[in-house]
Formats: structure tokens, sequence, C-alpha cells
């Protein structure tokens, strides 16, 4: 008789520890959830491509706050999920925000791969991702920055996952710090979560929430890989290494706001993760990818005016000496024909032509002492192409410093590498505060003129993303520009391409 009193006492003990009741998980984004994805409401997303690695990402959402989910992952070559060539099991819970994040190794180089992920009874959304090509001919990429919910609809984002592409390079500004109302068009009712500016480990994973929310956000990451960097809004407006303009002394200590939004970019963004942001891709001997970290790796602090008295000294630094060095070195011994640097503000030399602001000191412009000295090493160099986020405006330039004494207009004989400007894909520009035919005078007075004779082109009016393709004879950027941010709509209104041949910087239509 004891032993069945023995076996009802396990009896109830293991029923008891499969009803454990846990608390509901409470989340300031759940109105904008689609019901029809629970528990992936956040969709999928894949990135950091190498030749036979490629992370894959997820986030899984419980209805209560449980401790640990597995998650199931599958790699397929097929989108039937016939063909299953890789497959685990991984472990998530409250302290990586019930984010997944796995590197998928053993691929093979240049192949369209297919993914998804189970976990609490349902299944995920299927991915589409792309490893790093080695023989490839002709490279395509997408090329974004500054997404801002609150100045519109994501509609860029949502066409971009229609075009196919090797990968998405996304130049920062992922996401906006500010509270609602800050920084924003308040007409369309896209209010930033939580209602204030983020500053605690909660705040930031509310807000990447709410963005990684949006449709077309989701459809981006789940057509395409990403390739990130992280530019001053994923921390605070006008960021560098110790500091930022949008920090103040009553919001706490600097250094543990700028650890915790690392922290959750890390959670929240396909990456693989390290201690420097800053890394290098490879696509066989057709291009090489730089992605810098012009923010948090050894930034100095930002110019207050050119009557600074320490603007030319050389400890001021935008990449830091390590970073630095590890650009140069790996810029000479670069044996791609192309090579293409993911830079968060314009390096070129740029007048603005307005009296009350000339040159932007938050640019490389405003650390003339290393621009110098990175541009003395790329006149050494042949097909060099940067691209450039952070202005919302869509540049086209022969890259050179000034003076100009060594830049000839009409041979471009003096620049040294050629820079394309990705427009917003919805953060405010120039008309957004001014109508469009003050801008278009102000694009005129500025561009292929005698303050930028260098400045062959712009376009400071409208929102969407570039294409930059690259093969053995030419490189080309292609703007493409939405026809509005204030409904959801997919159209693009415009388009315009600028070339450069191989062993050139002279720029052409």
């Amino acid at each position: 008789m004891k032993y069945l009193h023995l076996i009802a006492l396990l009896f109830l003990i293991f029923n008891c520890s499969q009803s454990i009741e846990y608390p509901p998980l409470v989340e300031e984004t759940v109105h904008l959830r689609d019901s029809s994805m629970a528990p992936f409401y956040h969709g999928v997303a894949s990135g950091d491509p190498l030749y036979d690695q490629v992370i894959i990402w997820t986030r899984v959402t419980p209805r209560d706050s449980l401790p640990d989910i597995d998650v199931v992952w599958e790699v397929a070559s097929e989108r039937n999920f016939q063909d299953i060539i890789k497959n685990g099991t991984i472990t998530t819970n409250p302290e990586k925000d019930y984010t997944v994040k796995v590197d998928v190794d053993g691929l093979e180089a240049g192949t369209s791969y297919y993914y998804r992920f189970h976990a609490l009874g349902s299944s995920s959304m299927i991915g589409r991702t792309k490893t790093a090509s080695m023989e490839a001919d002709e490279l395509k990429f997408g090329v974004v920055s500054c997404s801002n919910y609150e100045w519109g609809y994501f509609n860029a984002y949502g066409a971009l996952a229609n075009e196919e592409l090797d990968a998405v390079i996304h130049l920062g500004d992922y996401i906006y710090e500010y509270g609602p109302g800050g920084y924003g068009d308040t007409s369309i009712n896209r209010k930033h979560i939580p209602a204030k500016e983020i500053i605690t480990l909660q705040d930031y994973r509310s807000r990447y929430s709410q963005y990684r929310l949006d449709k077309d956000l989701i459809a981006a990451h789940a057509r395409h890989p990403f390739i990130n960097i992280w530019d001053d809004h994923e921390i605070a407006n006008n960021s560098y290494k110790d500091g930022a303009q949008n920090h103040q002394a009553d919001e706490g200590s600097y250094e543990e706001r700028k650890q915790t939004a690392r922290q959750v970019f890390y959670e929240w963004i396909p990456i693989r993760e390290g201690e420097s942001h800053y890394r290098k891709f490879e696509y066989g001997d057709l291009v090489d990818l730089f992605m810098l970290d012009e923010r948090l790796e050894g930034r100095t602090y930002i110019a207050d005016s050119l009557g600074d008295p320490s603007l030319m000294d050389s400890s001021r630094t935008m990449l830091g000496e390590d970073q630095r060095n590890w650009l140069i070195t790996n810029l000479r011994s670069s044996e791609s024909k192309w090579k293409m640097i993911g830079n968060q503000v314009i390096f070129s030399y740029l007048n603005w032509g307005l009296e009350s602001f000339n040159i932007n000191l938050d640019s490389w412009d405003g650390y003339p002492f290393e621009q110098q000295l990175i541009s003395d090493v790329l006149k050494e160099l042949n097909n060099v192409v940067f691209i450039t986020g952070d202005t919302h405006t869509a540049w086209a330039f022969e890259a050179t410093n000034k003076p100009f004494n060594e830049y000839d207009q009409k041979t471009s004989e003096g620049a040294f590498a050629v820079e394309f400007g990705a427009t917003s894909i919805n953060s405010s520009n120039s008309n957004e505060s001014y109508s469009d035919s003050l801008v278009l005078l102000h694009e005129k007075k500025i561009i292929d003129s005698d303050i930028n004779p260098h400045l062959k082109w712009g376009n400071m009016r409208d929102h969407g993303y570039m294409i930059l393709t690259l093969n053995a004879g030419e490189a080309s950027s292609t703007w493409k520009f939405m026809k509005t941010l204030k409904e959801p709509n997919l159209d693009i209104k415009e388009t315009k391409t600028i070339y450069v041949n191989s062993g050139e910087v002279k720029l052409r239509e």
C-alpha cells in the first residue's frame, strides 16, 4: 500500500510541476502585433553573410513570462523544406529578451537558403538568405539608412523586399531614441513607444520591438541578409565614445546607457557579435566591404565650432588608432577589384552653403587630421567607393578634400575615390522644413559649383533607398525614391543612376 501512496505522490508532484503558472508577459507593443504570426510576431531575419556562414534570427513572444523556451531552427535549400540541410535547438529566455540568434555554418558560397523556427507549438514565417559569393560576375547591394518610425511609413523597406540583392547594407540610425513628437510627423499617429526618450534596458527593448513589428521592415528582413552598423540614434543623437549631445547628466551614466544600447542592438539585429563592431566582408576577387564604427569605437568629442582650438589636433579621431590601422592595413592588402567602405557620415569635404551652417563638424570634416591621413592612403589605391548615410540626402561625390588646388573639375584629376550617399528611409530631409522650390534652389547653389566642385549630384527632397551594382568594368548607384511616406504605398516615383568606370573616379550619368 505504501508503494501506491508513493506513486500517487510522485504523480501529484509531476503534474504540479507541469502546471506551474507564470505571470503574463506584459509589453507596450502588444497592440501592434499581427495575431496570425504568434508567437513569432517580429518575423525572421538573417545577416552578416560569409562564404559558409550566416546569422539567422527571430524573437519568440510567449503569453506568459516563461523562464526558458526551446526553439527548433531549420535551414533548407528549397522553400518547401523537403531537403533540410541544417537544424538544431537553441534556448532563449528573458535575459535575451526572448530573441534567438544562430550562426549557421557549413553552407555553400553564393547560395540562397530558406530558414524557419518552431516553438510553443507554432512555426515562424519562412525567411530567405544568401551567403557571400566567391565567383560572382556582378554583385548588387541595397544601401539604406535613417528610419524614423514617427516620420512616416517604412514604404522603402517594403519596396526593397521586392529587389533581387546579394545583401542589404544598413548604415545606421535603424531606430531613433526620441520620445513621441520630439522628432517626427505627428499627423500620421505613428508615435514612439515607450512615450519618452529611451534610456533604460526596457526602453531600448520596447523601441526595437516597435520597429521590428512594422510589416515592411519584417518583409525586408525576411527577404535579404542585412549587414548592419550603428550610427548615433541607436544610442543618442551625436554620440561619441565618451558622450552624446542628447545625453544629459540627469539621465544617468552615459557609459551605462551606451552599453545598454549595444546589448539591445545585438539582441535585436542579426549580427555576429564581438568586442569591435568594425569588420570586413569578402566577395571573392570582386568586392571587399569594410564596415566602420564611427561612433563608439574611437570617436573623440565633436567640436563645437570651426574656432575650436583643438580642431586640427592629431588626438582628435573618428576611428581611433586601432580601427584606423586595421582599415589602412586591409585596404592596402586588398586584392579585390572594388574596395567598399561602409561609412556613417560624409567623408568628402562638403560646404552646405548656409550662413548659419557651412561645415558639419559631426562628419569627417570635423576630424580633418585623420581625414587627411586616410585620404593620403586612398591616393595610393584604385576603385574605392564610400557608401554613406546620416544626412537624409542622396549624394554623388568625386571624393576629395579642400583645398581644391589638387582637383580639376573637368578631368576629375585629384579625386581619390567616389562617394555615394543614401537618402533616408523616411527620416526628415530639407523639404520637411522648406518648400521644394527653395530646396531645389539650394541644391543648385551647392552642387557642381565653386564651393563644392567635386559634388556632382544631390537630392535633398526625397526618401527611399540605393542600389549599388558592381562588376569588373564599372560600379553604379541607383537611387529609388518613394512616392509617399504618409500612407502605405510601395510605388517608386523617380530613379537616378550614376556610374563610375573601373580605374577611374570621374562620375557619369
